[in-house]
């Protein structure tokens, strides 16, 4: 079935999710061990027709972004309004740990399969739902996609170009931080279980972890009352930190302190401006920012990038290439954590959590369309 190895085996999960952040939970227990069934309608998860590209095995092609999010589950089809296939996953259910679904709020419950119907038959089980936003309040029934709650969460007001649209990020990163946040509430679930010998329910909003999300941004309004804006690739509290111009392209230049801004001056030929009183501490330079940013940036411009990230390096300054997806899978640190892994013949990028004593195993590529049918 699902991985042999980790520290979660002997847990089962059931998983009634579909499309990224519930299935991310998933593959995330998966990863570390436990046995996770993806339950899928007859027709499949939708992220099965999303490409191309398409991974081919055999008489199976599933979209590229379906083996992203769904490595190393069982598949088995369900049709659940009937009464065999709601039978069917109450076999399922009667060993089972953990269940994660992603249906709207009170989809379930026509069919007996809401929490409030499950928790007496299954008093152990931790039942995760995961909605765009949340099981109570005056949206609670509207549909959450990842693109509308990154503008509805703010994140999209401090993200892109001043002079341009606000932009979203490049991955549904409101979906995949819910996966993230959904995970750590199911463990922390399970070992709350541990001491009462009770399952429960966890109500995870996409809304609730973009809102999180905004952190420091937030934090700065909430002290302030200033609304923050969009800056581009510049900090809203650090400075110089941000893309700078090469004589050949763009790097990331990324100063944390005053010594790291006053060695990123002697490297670049500006020994005066080290010491002068309007660059000389962060608050200054940002009060300062649009002149410093433009003398360093007529430094810049004279040097290659990897003239200027060779210098940076060497002298102790913050710097990075701005990779696109070819040079990251070639990049030596990349290969060197072995973050591209094989999956019986499918790519895959490995997931990021590593122990000391307890070796994870990735020899499951994402399951075909109910192939652990009976």
């Amino acid at each position: 079935m699902a991985q042999a190895a980790g520290p979660l085996v002997g847990l089962r999960v059931i998983e009634l999710a579909r499309v990224l952040a519930g299935p991310w939970a998933g593959q995330t227990l998966a990863d570390l061990g436990a046995d996770v069934t993806k339950v899928e309608a007859p027709r499949g998860d939708d992220t099965r027709q999303w490409g191309p590209p398409f991974v081919t095995r055999g008489e199976d092609v599933s979209a590229a972004y379906f083996h992203s999010t769904n490595r190393g589950k069982a598949s088995v089809t369900i049709d659940f309004r009937e009464d065999a296939g709601k039978a069917r996953l109450f076999d399922l259910l009667a060993d089972a740990d953990i269940l994660i679904e992603n249906f709207k709020v009170g989809g379930l419950a026509k069919y007996g399969l809401d929490y409030a119907s499950l928790k007496d038959r299954f008093p152990r089980l931790i039942y995760c739902s995961i909605t765009g936003f949340g099981q109570t309040g005056p949206y609670a029934l509207r549909a959450g996609y990842d693109f509308i709650v990154q503008g509805i969460s703010g994140l999209m007001s401090v993200t892109g170009d001043p002079e341009g649209q606000p932009q979203k990020s490049g991955v549904a990163i409101t979906d995949l931080f819910t996966g993230v946040y959904a995970t750590t509430a199911i463990l922390a679930a399970v070992h709350e279980r541990s001491r009462t010998g009770k399952g429960q329910q966890i109500d995870m909003s996409l809304l609730d972890v973009a809102v999180a999300m905004t952190s420091n941004q937030g934090m700065n309004y909430l002290t302030s009352g200033k609304v923050p804006g969009r800056m581009g690739n510049a900090h809203v509290n650090l400075t110089p930190y941000q893309v700078f111009d090469c004589a050949d392209g763009h790097i990331i230049i990324a100063t944390g302190n005053d010594r790291q801004y006053q060695r990123l001056c002697h490297l670049l030929g500006l020994d005066d401006m080290a010491e002068v009183p309007e660059f000389l501490r962060n608050s200054d330079r940002i009060r300062n920012r649009a002149e410093m940013t433009r003398l360093l940036t007529e430094a810049t411009l004279l040097r290659t990038r990897a003239d200027l990230l060779a210098a940076c390096e060497a002298s102790g300054v913050p710097a990075g290439p701005i990779n696109d997806m070819a040079e990251v899978m070639a990049d030596p640190q990349v290969q060197a954590r072995g973050l591209q892994i094989d999956t019986d013949g499918v790519p895959g990028i490995r997931t990021p959590i590593r122990f000391s004593d307890t070796e994870l195993r990735f020899d499951k590529p994402a399951p075909k369309l109910g192939e652990d049918d009976p």
